[in-house]
C-alpha cells in the first residue's frame, strides 16, 4: 500500500519511521518532509495547507491512506476534501477539528456537555477584557489564551491585573498573533500536574492509548515562555489508574459522543491536554492530531503495526484491540535553535548525525523537526530542530541515554532543557 504523511516536523518523522516498519507499506511519501524523513520516505514539495494539491497527489498516485500530522490542514478541511473524492484519510473533518481550531468553541463545547474544565470568559474587545479582568471573576493568576492557532505561543499566565491587561492588549489591539488573537479566552488558573492523554476514535468507538507528560516552558525549572514543547516523558508518572478511568469516562467518551451529537463525527486521534487538580482531571485544551514532541516518545513504545489502527479509524470500523506497549519508559529531549521561541537563525550546520538514520544505538532515536539538506550537509531550518528519544529499563536510564544522544549532536547556538524528567525522578524516589 502507498501511504502519504502530511507535514514536515518531528511528529511526522516519528510517524514515517513507525509506518515504514509495517509490512503493508510498499511506498511511503511525505509532504513536505525534512532532511531526516528523506532517508526513509519520498519527500514531495507540497505545502501542508494546500489541500487541493495534496488531494490531487493522493488521487493521481492511488495513495491507500493519508495520515495528517499538523493541525492546520485539518482545520482547513483536508479530511473533507479527501473524503469528497473517496480518498482514505486519518484525521478529523473540519467541523470536528474546530475543537483545536477555536479555544472559544472548545470551552463552550465543554460547558455544553458538562465536561470538567476551568472557569472562563470569552472576550472580543479590550472593553470586554478589561471588565472581566478588573472584576476578578476568574481570579489571579489568570490565563490569557488566543482563540486561534498560535504555534504554542498563544497562552500566557498573567500573575497580576496589569499583566493580564497588557497581554490582552498585545493580542487584541496590537495583533501580535494576527487574527488568532482577536478573540480571547480568559481562564481560571488551575493548579496541579499537567498530563497529555491520547485516544483513537472512529467517531463512535474509542480506543484509549497512553498518557505522556509534555514540557512547554523554554527553560529549566519550567521557566521562560511557552513553546511547542521542549521534551516529553511517556508514560506519565503522575497519573494513577483510578484517575485514568475518570479521564476516559468523564472526558474522552463524553467528548466523542458530544461531537457526534452535534454532527461533528470525530475520526482520528484525540489529544486531551489535562490538569490533574485536587478536584480531579480538568481539560486545558484539545488537539486534533498526534502531539509534538509526544509522538516522538509515544510511538517508540508501541509494539506492533500502527497502520491497521489508523486504517480502521479512517474507515470508521475501529475494532477491539489489546495494545502492547514496551514496559520501558521513553524520554524525549528537544534540541532547539538559539533564541527559540523568539527569533533565531536558520542554515546552521549540524554535526553528529552520522548517516542520518533514526536509530543512534542503545535504544536511542533522533527525529528531525526543523532540518533540511543543503550542499551535502544537514542544516537547521526551524525553531525546534531535533528530538532525541531514548528508552530505558527505568526512567533514570532513559534520561541518561537521551542526554547522551543530545551531546552527540552539535550546532552553533543549540539550546535544550537539562531537567527533562528530573521532577518525575524525584517523585518516584519519594522526594
Amino acid at each position: 500500500m502507498r501511504v502519504l504523511v502530511v507535514g514536515g516536523g518531528g511528529r511526522e518523522h516519528a510517524l514515517c519511521w513507525k509506518l515504514k516498519q509495517s509490512p503493508s507499506v510498499t511506498e511511503l511519501y511525505c509532504a513536505p518532509g525534512n532532511a531526516g524523513i528523506a532517508a526513509i520516505a519520498d519527500c514531495v514539495a507540497i505545502d501542508p495547507s494546500d489541500i487541493v494539491e495534496l488531494a490531487d497527489f493522493a488521487e493521481n498516485l492511488s495513495i491507500g491512506l493519508t495520515v495528517v500530522g499538523p493541525e492546520l490542514p485539518l482545520i482547513l478541511g483536508l479530511a473533507d476534501e479527501f473524503q469528497r473524492r473517496g480518498l482514505l484519510v486519518f484525521g478529523p473533518n473540519r467541523a470536528a477539528a474546530e475543537l483545536e481550531g477555536s479555544k472559544a468553541f472548545a470551552k463552550d463545547f465543554l460547558r455544553r456537555h458538562a465536561i470538567p474544565t476551568a472557569r472562563y470568559h470569552v472576550v472580543k474587545s479590550m472593553e470586554e477584557a478589561t471588565s472581566v479582568i478588573k472584576s476578578d471573576e476568574v481570579g489571579m493568576p489568570l490565563v490569557v489564551k488566543a482563540d486561534g492557532l498560535a504555534a504554542g505561543k498563544g497562552v500566557v499566565i498573567a500573575t497580576s491585573r496589569e499583566e493580564a491587561l497588557t497581554q490582552s492588549k498585545k493580542f487584541i489591539s496590537d495583533r501580535h498573533l494576527g487574527s488568532a488573537g482577536t478573540r480571547l479566552v480568559l481562564e481560571e488558573f488551575l493548579e496541579g500536574d499537567e498530563v497529555s492523554f491520547f485516544a483513537l476514535s472512529d467517531g463512535n468507538k474509542v480506543l484509549p492509548l497512553v498518557a505522556a507528560q509534555d514540557f512547554k516552558r523554554a527553560f529549566d525549572g519550567d521557566e521562560g515562555p511557552n513553546t511547542g514543547g521542549m521534551g516529553c516523558l511517556c508514560p506519565a508518572t503522575n497519573l494513577k489508574a483510578e484517575t485514568l478511568k475518570t479521564i476516559i469516562t468523564d472526558i474522552v467518551n463524553p467528548t466523542i459522543s458530544g461531537l457526534a451529537a452535534e454532527g461533528r463525527k470525530y475520526q482520528g486521534i484525540l489529544y486531551c491536554g489535562l490538569m490533574l487538580t485536587r478536584d480531579g482531571p480538568k481539560v486545558l485544551e484539545f488537539n486534533v492530531r498526534f502531539g509534538d514532541p509526544e509522538a516522538q516518545a509515544v510511538l517508540p513504545r508501541l509494539k506492533g503495526d500502527l497502520l491497521p489502527l489508523l486504517m480502521e479509524v479512517a474507515e470508521g470500523r475501529l475494532g477491539p484491540h489489546r495494545l502492547e506497549w514496551t514496559r520501558d519508559p521513553a524520554v524525549t529531549v528537544v534540541v532547539a535553535s538559539g533564541g527559540y521561541p523568539g527569533s533565531y537563525d536558520n542554515g546552521v550546520a549540524i554535526e553528529g548525525l552520522g548517516n542520518g538514520a533514526v536509530e543512534m544505538g542503545d535504544d536511542t532515536f533522533v527525529f528531525h523537526a526543523g532540518t533540511k539538506a543543503v550542499g551535502g550537509k544537514i542544516v537547521t531550518a526551524g525553531g525546534r530542530v531535533l528530538a532525541v528519544t531514548a528508552l530505558g529499563q527505568n526512567l533514570k536510564t532513559a534520561i541518561e541515554r537521551s542526554y547522551r544522544g543530545v551531546e552527540k549532536i552539535q550546532f552553533e547556538g543549540r539550546q535544550f532543557r537539562t531537567d527533562i524528567g528530573k521532577k518525575a525522578l524525584e517523585r518516584l524516589a519519594g522526594g
